[in-house]
């Protein structure tokens, strides 16, 4: 298994056999507690006062991970191409100890203690200088990967910047190069004047479709305030509750039009390993905004997205956000 990079499009892919993939998945459920099948346990929330367990939330290492934290990258060329170990870390964020318990069905407490968890990764792992960014996603429902059973998000810390990041910090630097103004900033300030796009909006945070959305239902949650980094933010606040509050019912709206959907969350790269050559870092801190992604998967012409350059949805995001709007939550 290695990385290798596509010298057109700068992206960097796994090239492996499906072997080097496969998980032993048989028996009981290994990150239900008390199963003795877990793999290493990497971080823990502990329970709240009456949960009735010895955990809220933890991380542990993938059984089948992509990424193995061992070693240098040892990045090398090959004529024209690129190539290197896949050295990082890849975690399984187990949500909640109770098996059928997900997160858009837990107490807004018990998500907030899984927010933690993700922080406290994030904020561990960029201890490390080999690792350039943190990624964090959830993928629900067979048809978007869904790999446990178990209510579940995963974690990758990678030797480089994944592409789709990587347009982002060269856009936020080029706008406020030019404005002095944070580009999220700006499209917060004017989807909460218009409202049209608006699905959700509750204290320092807001869900919305976004106006140029790559698939129908796209529902984007970003801070109302200024701030660059998810890990930083979340350790600097002490409750997280209307966070969690708004991630549980966005969630609640996506599976009222879809039963699958994929979400990431976007946050700074590890300010603490520095890039030489890409010029993103000078306001990183005042340019970028760390949002969470979550893109549902519709039947229709727009499902195939993930291959696309050019998006095509049948929904405009205007019809999504008032449609999500109607949808139940309590």
């Amino acid at each position: 298994m290695e990385l290798r990079k596509d010298p057109i499009t700068r992206s960097w892919v796994i090239a492996a056999d499906g072997a080097e993939l496969s998980a032993d998945d048989a028996g009981p459920c290994r990150f239900c507690p008390g199963s003795g099948r877990a793999t290493q346990v990497v971080g823990s929330e502990p329970a709240l006062a009456g949960g009735g367990a010895a955990w809220a939330a933890r991380a542990l290492v993938h059984p089948a991970p992509l990424y193995r934290i061992e070693g240098d990258p040892q990045r090398a060329g090959i004529g024209l191409y690129d190539a290197m170990r896949t050295v990082g870390a890849h975690e399984v964020l187990v949500e909640n100890p109770q098996h059928e318990r997900q997160l858009w069905q837990a107490a807004d407490a018990e998500i907030a203690q899984f927010l933690k968890l993700v922080a406290h990764r994030i904020q561990d792992l960029k201890r490390d200088p080999r690792f350039k960014y943190v990624t964090v996603f959830k993928n629900h429902g067979a048809v978007a990967g869904q790999e446990f059973a178990h209510p579940t998000s995963q974690l990758t810390a990678t030797t480089f910047v994944p592409r789709r990041v990587l347009y982002e910090l060269r856009s936020c630097r080029e706008y406020f190069a030019q404005k002095e103004r944070c580009v999220f900033c700006d499209i917060l300030a004017q989807e909460e004047r218009q409202a049209a796009r608006v699905v959700e909006r509750r204290g320092d945070y807001l869900a919305c479709c976004p106006y140029a959305s790559r698939v129908s239902y796209e529902t984007w949650l970003l801070p109302r305030v200024h701030e660059s980094s998810f890990e930083a933010a979340v350790g600097r606040r002490e409750s997280l509750g209307d966070l969690a509050a708004l991630l549980r019912r966005t969630l609640r709206r996506i599976l009222g039009v879809s039963a699958a959907f994929h979400l990431v969350l976007h946050t700074v790269p590890n300010t603490g390993s520095k890039s030489k050559v890409l010029d993103y870092w000078r306001s990183i801190e005042e340019d970028y905004h760390w949002h969470i992604e979550i893109l549902p998967i519709v039947p229709g012409r727009s499902k195939s997205y993930t291959f696309k350059e050019t998006y095509f949805t049948e929904v405009t995001p205007e019809t999504a956000a008032e449609r999500l709007r109607a949808v139940a939550v309590e």
